[in-house]
This record gives structure tokens, C-alpha cells and sequence, in this order.
């Protein structure tokens, strides 16, 4: 079974955690796009910190010992990750990491500090674009430009675009860019799982069949549902949710079943009759049970 992580951060499946956690310091530095100006480098570093984020912790790397690279959809993990694209805030994700990120930040190896021009505004993305990525146009210092946003970004996160900030002595800093999803009228997110509410037919809910739902972010979807299915029943498609950015794990997708009954008026006559003589009435029940 392919274990593309392990290769990441040249390791072993039987390294310890400080093994780990060494090979993954001394690749963070050698990649870090403020040390290396090589313009792979932002793909590798995003490659070892996926890699880092999930060998480091326990339940996931358990996880990831027990399906492999299965988990990254037959690919290795290397393709998986540049398949994904996307910016990333990699000041910050050192900071999380290494606990402030010192000598990784600018100007850390006798660099210039432009901290001070990095310049902050926020957009609104729509719920799809923020599940499968896309480009949003920004509009800044009489300068219009896409950025590209990365699939499974969460309201509340920040996108750091390169050399578009404030201009001064200079020297140009970064623009930092809240990101806020709008709600979507079809889906709930839940971290990395999605929960959709399918409507299905009476007949097929009793006696089995094919749904086809349309949904915005995966497109046509057809399950098969099996007989005596009830109102609120869930189902699970696995791997269709939500992409982790740091750890490049999928979610899964829930489907509640919302059965509808048809009208009254519009049934046949005689099927009509059939259905008030045959079915049974559940305060009957009860009564007996009682």
C-alpha cells in the first residue's frame, strides 16, 4: 500500500514522533519561500506541512497507516497536492507550528520588515467557490487582479497575496485578506462534512429505487435508496465533502431523506379508496397495544 506521506518527509512508517517532528523542522527551513526564492517552493512546503500535520497526530496518522494514499483519491500525495492549488498563509501556519514562527519571518535572516505596509480588507466568497475553489477579482490601489481561492477555506480565514499592500520607502508589503463564506440555501457545513436534504418520492421511499439529486457542488448525484426508507433517514457518500487544506483528507457528504407525499386531489379515485380502507390507522394501534 502506497505511503506517499512517509516519502514526504523522507521518513520511515516506523520513525517515533520526534523523528518525525525532526525531519519536518529541517524540511520547513530548506522550503520555507522566505529562505528559498525557488518558485516550487511554496508547493513543497505546503506538501510537508500537509504531510507533517497529519503523521504528527495520532488518530490521524492511524487513520492514514490503516487506507494509505487511498485517502488521496488513488493518487500519491505529491499529485493530490498540486491538484488542490490555492494560496496559503504560511506565516501563519508557522506560527501555529513553531509557536510565533521566530527567524522564518520576514526579515528574519537580515531581510527587510515590511510588515508595517501589509495592508488588510476582506471579501465575501459564494458557499461553491469556497467548497471546490475558484478566482475572486479584487479591486485595490487602482489595480485590479484575481486571487485564487483554495478549496475547503473557512469564513474567518486569512489569504496573504504577495507584494500587493501598501507601497513605501521602497518596499511594497503584502495584502492580508479575510475571507467570509456566504450561507448556501442547500447545504450545512459541519468542519469537513456537508449535510444535504434530498427529496424523495413516496413510491420510491416504499418500494426502493433511484434518486438523481442536482446539487451546486457536486453536480448530478443518483442514489440508490432502498425500500422502506424513512423521512429523516441519512446517508452517507464518503469523500464527498469538504477537502482539509492542511491535511488534504476529505469529508464525507450526508444525505436526509425528506419523503414527499403526493396531493390528495391529484390521486386516482380508486386508489384513493384503496388507500383509506387498507392502510392502517395508527391510533388504532396504539389502542390495541394498550
Amino acid at each position: 500500500m502506497a505511503k506517499s506521506l512517509y516519502e514526504t518527509l523522507g521518513v520511515s512508517e516506523g520513525s517515533s514522533a520526534d523523528e518525525i517532528k525532526k525531519a519536518y523542522r529541517k524540511l520547513a527551513r530548506k522550503y520555507h519561500p522566505d529562505v528559498n526564492k525557488d518558485e516550487s517552493a511554496i508547493d513543497k512546503f505546503k506538501e510537508i506541512n500537509a504531510a507533517y500535520e497529519v503523521l504528527s497526530d495520532k488518530k490521524k496518522k492511524d487513520e492514514y497507516d490503516m487506507y494509505g494514499d487511498q485517502m488521496f483519491g488513488g493518487q500519491n500525495f505529491h499529485d493530490f497536492a498540486q491538484n488542490q492549488g490555492g494560496n496559503v498563509d504560511l506565516d501563519e501556519l508557522l506560527k501555529n507550528i513553531f509557536g510565533g514562527g521566530g527567524g522564518f519571518g520576514r526579515g528574519g535572516f537580515g531581510g527587510s520588515n515590511t510588515a508595517d505596509l501589509d495592508q488588510r480588507t476582506s471579501i465575501t466568497v459564494p458557499f461553491v467557490v469556497s467548497i471546490n475553489g475558484g478566482k475572486h477579482n479584487i479591486t485595490i490601489h487602482d489595480e485590479s487582479f484575481d486571487i485564487k481561492i483554495p478549496a475547503g477555506i473557512k469564513s474567518g480565514e486569512t489569504l496573504r497575496v504577495r507584494g500587493k499592500g501598501n507601497s513605501g520607502m521602497g518596499q511594497r508589503g503584502d495584502l492580508l485578506i479575510k475571507v467570509e463564506v456566504s450561507d448556501s440555501p442547500k447545504f450545512i457545513r459541519k468542519e469537513n462534512d456537508l449535510y444535504f436534504t434530498m427529496n424523495v418520492p413516496l413510491k420510491t421511499a416504499l418500494f426502493g429505487g433511484k434518486v438523481t439529486v442536482e446539487t451546486s457542488v457536486h453536480g448530478e448525484i443518483t442514489l440508490k435508496v432502498p425500500e422502506n426508507t424513512k423521512n429523516g433517514q441519512k446517508f452517507r457518500l464518503r469523500g464527498k465533502g469538504v477537502t482539509d487544506r492542511k491535511t488534504a483528507l476529505t469529508g464525507n457528504l450526508y444525505l436526509t431523506s425528506n419523503i414527499i407525499l403526493p396531493h390528495i386531489d391529484e390521486m386516482d379515485k380508486e386508489l384513493r379508496t384503496i388507500l383509506e380502507e387498507k392502510l392502517p390507522d395508527p391510533s388504532s394501534s396504539e389502542k390495541t397495544e394498550n
